[in-house]
């Protein structure tokens, strides 16, 4: 399997063999791509998960081994990622960096062989996802060059600063398993000692399912100290970090959610101050959780275009529509047969300031409007999502290079604002992209300000700028000048309205 290749891997207990002689570990992550807590990270110092369905079990002449019950994963983790680290040097100099992924009658049922490392210290080597009641391999191959510290921070662990704790258990080769009879203890593992040189491609013996058995408690998550987490890097760009999607809400309530409240249950997202994006008026933002199929309406709003995020947790189809003066459906803004279904959208606030939206969905939601100035910010950092988005561009001249991983359409529209001076309108959109399927595109974008709407993309993405020149004209970055006064929020006689 190439770099970026999947396939569907059977339903099974699945066992891992990473080649050769790295420190391996496992990160259980839920669908915003973050642990929940720090047991979520299978590594030596705790070699099982609590739930018993991934452990480490060993090392054999320089290859790791991991286990993964699928059948016995937790439902809310749609992600478990493999990684590995160099106690020494970087992943250049490991010899037959490899990853193998085997059924339990010994089967190989997928294979990446790196071939592309660099002077990175740790990898996401490859990672199991869900997928139409199913589970797929991803070759990855992402490296970190901060190392195990930045990789798994990366992913919302909790790194510490003490130094590692050593864990005096012996060393023990994974066992084989008989197909049927007792279960036996998990295999203890420790980190490979410095020098062992690696084993050849060996094939597991036959193992049998393991029952979730109570793990020992783990040790606070250590990064290697060979590898302490360097302090992050200068921002090279005065737009703010790219966006996170807040944490999945719990089950709301059909009623309008108090911005307090909000901002309590879930991680707010990097939002960029109004003062520094200038098209559109600024407004507090609007939120309203819900269940099943609904119509919201929002009074108070400075006309013009607006984003509208919904979140869903449901398995049905997501629908959602602007009302017209007529109470007709307008144009289609998000038409999704998406499991848990989350994404942002452009439309627009009629003259009345009034915005009224259909909306068919099948479980529950949380519903948010807010001001152009809240989308996500791009930069030449790489920015990382999943269903429809908007982003703002500011610099100069730049390419804008996507990786689009979804199965089915992926649109991509322009609405450049430089020489627009009216906020309550967009200009006429540039359609750049229209594909289906996976994809790699470099789209060339002009001077800021310009608005990029993902109008759909069923699957994940990865964005960032390339070729990136100053802006001729910094004072020009933020949008027109004809706008709302952003000083002053507006909609205040909306708030909390349904």
């Amino acid at each position: 399997m190439i770099k970026g290749g999947n396939a569907f891997v059977p339903t099974v207990p699945l066992r891992f063999a990473v080649r050769s002689g790295l420190d391996v570990a496992a990160l259980l992550l839920t669908e915003r791509g973050r642990v929940r807590w720090d047991t979520d990270i299978v590594f030596h110092g705790a070699p099982v998960h609590p739930s018993g369905a991934v452990r480490l079990l060993g090392d054999e002449n320089g290859t790791a081994w991991l286990e993964a019950a699928l059948t016995a994963i937790e439902e809310e983790i749609v992600r478990v990622v493999v990684v590995a680290s160099t106690g020494s040097g970087t992943m250049r100099d490991v010899p037959g960096l490899s990853v193998d992924a085997f059924a339990p009658d010994g089967t190989s049922v997928a294979r990446y062989d790196v071939t592309d490392a660099g002077d990175e210290t740790a990898m996401v080597l490859a990672e199991l996802y869900r997928r139409s009641g199913g589970w797929k391999f991803r070759a990855v191959g992402q490296g970190y060059l901060n190392g195990l510290a930045g990789l798994v921070a990366d992913h919302g662990v909790n790194v510490a600063d003490a130094p590692p704790v050593a864990v005096p258990v012996p060393v023990a080769a994974p066992a084989p398993m008989a197909p049927a009879g007792p279960v036996g203890t998990p295999v203890p593992f420790q980190i490979p000692a410095p020098g062992t040189a690696p084993a050849p491609n060996q094939t597991p013996a036959p193992f049998q399912v393991p029952a979730p058995a109570p793990a020992p408690a783990p040790v606070p998550f250590q990064a290697p100290a060979q590898i302490p987490a360097p302090a992050p890097a200068p921002y090279q760009s005065p737009a703010p970090a790219p966006y996170q999607a807040p944490t999945p809400y719990p089950v709301p309530v059909p009623a309008p959610v108090p911005m307090a409240a909000v901002a309590a249950a879930a991680q707010p997202a990097p939002e960029m101050p109004a003062a520094h994006w200038l098209f559109g008026g600024a407004f507090e933002p609007y939120a309203k959780s819900g269940r099943d199929n609904d119509v919201i309406t929002v009074n108070g709003l400075p006309p013009g275009p607006v984003v509208v995020e919904l979140a869903i947790r449901g398995d049905g189809y997501t629908g959602l529509w602007p009302l017209t003066r007529f109470n007709k459906e307008g144009d289609n803004l998000i038409s999704s047969c998406e499991k848990n279904f989350r994404g942002r959208v452009l439309t627009q606030v009629p003259g009345n300031g009034r915005l009224r939206l259909k909306l068919e969905a099948e479980g529950s939601w949380q519903l948010r409007v807010l001001p152009l100035a809240a989308a996500t910010h791009l930069t030449e950092d790489e920015l990382e999502g999943g269903g429809p988005d908007v982003l703002l561009h500011t610099g100069g001249t730049a390419d804008l290079v996507l990786r689009y991983r979804g199965s089915d359409n992926l649109i991509v529209y322009l609405y450049e604002l430089a020489g627009h001076d009216d906020p309550a309108e967009l200009p006429e959109g540039e359609n750049v992209v229209n594909e289906i399927g996976k994809r790699r595109e470099t789209v060339p974008l002009p001077e800021g300000p310009v608005i990029v709407q993902l109008e759909m993309a069923d699957g994940p993405w990865r964005a960032r700028l390339t070729e990136l020149e100053p802006h001729s004209d910094p004072s020009s970055a933020g949008g027109v000048a004809k706008v709302t006064d952003t000083n002053r929020p507006q909609g205040q006689s909306w708030w909390g309205r349904s």
